[in-house]
């Protein structure tokens, strides 16, 4: 893993809900102060690296229960964004 896979996975793991609540509205994804809460905590409670496209299509279908499958695919495709650049 090179340092910015490592520097994406450990933002993933300290983020605040109001962080999360606050890059959302930058990047144009609706999210609330509680589905946040939920997604932290499942990404504090699990391993999952963003840059594993079969982890990553798992952490979609789990933003997809707790938001919308419209918000997850968003994020999927921020996600890719960031994957992608290297």
């Amino acid at each position: 893993m090179n340092l910015y896979q490592q520097l994406i996975n450990q933002k993933i793991k300290t983020i605040t809900p109001e962080e999360l609540v606050s890059y959302s509205r930058d990047y144009g994804i609706p999210l609330t102060i509680e589905e946040a809460k939920k997604i932290i905590q499942i990404a504090r409670t699990n391993k999952i690296d963003v840059f594993n496209p079969q982890e990553r299509a798992k952490w979609v279908r789990e933003l997809a229960k707790i938001t919308s499958p419209q918000t997850a695919k968003q994020a999927n495709e921020l996600f890719l964004k960031f994957v992608n650049k290297k």
